[in-house]
């Protein structure tokens, strides 16, 4: 990616998500242009003149409600269409829904002539990714789903909240299907390099082991509290992708934990999936295979193996 050339970021659906990432995007001026597309024209114009209005307080950015023709010299196409998670739903009940939609909207995306970085932000987010990189034709390192980038920062911030660190200081990942058969990766968790569970042990006055495991469960199920509140979640995973806009758009090598193809690690193949990876401007440079424990290999298998089974006809 040339550094000196305009970047330009599509947001494809303008609903909770795709709105507050275009917000944040404003805010933190990491992209020269963002065009905004959504079923409903008029909600993309309304939010583009909303975003412009702000400009003054911003950063100077070309904001425009615009068609898929302006996907071609696009840098980035962020997916945040489809049908939501209801109230009771899985993410995993969407799939039939979302893989027509998304059928249509990478069949147009590719039809520009567009060669960049798709991001995928829709649920179920592992097998959308792979039916984007399926239907897309793109190498596999340029279709990367948010996967549980949003999970390892709610793990971040719970267990930062428990111990009275600042989360930023707190390194753990979550891995696996972003869903009901995710995993916590215990095993790599640390507090500046200081074992998580040893950190524990030298701090447990007041706590039991048990609170980790309440820990897991409300980041697993963080969703279905926030949806039986409001709704839907939005301000939290438009800053993840927003994060990875950042790591593609600056070419920054970070390692975030994305839904990615794996072809042999972890023993897994063919199937994308939430694991830690280096992100730059190429998109996935390399998944990193951690030295994970018997139990977490097991959790990870078993996660696969329902997303395996969810996909269907996508394969």
């Amino acid at each position: 990616m040339n550094i000196n050339k305009t970047t330009r970021v599509v947001v494809i659906g303008t609903g909770f998500v795709g709105s507050s990432y275009s917000f944040a995007l404003l805010n933190q001026g990491i992209t020269d242009e963002m065009v905004l597309l959504d079923l409903n024209k008029e909600k993309a114009e309304g939010d583009a003149m909303d975003l412009n209005h702000g400009m003054p307080f911003g950063s100077p950015m070309r904001i425009w409600a615009g068609e898929y023709s302006d996907c071609k010299d696009a840098d980035i196409v962020v997916i945040t269409a489809g049908a939501n998670q209801g109230p009771g739903e899985t993410r995993l009940d969407l799939i039939e829904k979302n893989a027509k939609i998304f059928k249509h909207i990478v069949g147009e995306v590719m039809k520009s002539g567009f060669n960049g970085v798709f991001l995928i932000a829709t649920n179920p987010v592992d097998i959308l990714s792979y039916a984007t990189w399926k239907y897309s034709g793109l190498p596999m390192e340029r279709v990367i789903g948010s996967g549980t980038i949003l999970d390892t920062a709610r793990f971040r911030f719970l267990l930062g909240k428990y111990f009275n660190i600042d989360s930023r200081s707190v390194h753990a990942y979550i891995m696996g299907e972003h869903g009901d058969t995710e995993l916590p990766v215990w095993s790599h968790a640390n507090i500046g390099g200081r074992p998580i569970l040893t950190y524990f042990e030298e701090h447990k006055e007041g706590r039991k082991i048990e609170d980790l495991d309440e820990i897991f469960i409300n980041v697993r199920d963080a969703a279905y509290h926030i949806i039986e509140r409001k709704g839907a979640t939005h301000y939290a995973i438009a800053m993840g992708l927003l994060r990875l806009t950042r790591a593609i758009l600056r070419n920054e090598n970070s390692v975030l934990t994305v839904s990615t193809l794996l072809q042999g690690e972890y023993g897994l193949d063919d199937i994308y999936i939430g694991v830690p990876a280096i992100v730059n401007s190429n998109g996935i440079r390399e998944v990193l295979e951690l030295n994970l424990s018997e139990e977490e290999k097991q959790k990870l298998h078993h996660s696969a193996k329902v997303l395996k089974e969810a996909m269907g006809p996508i394969q």
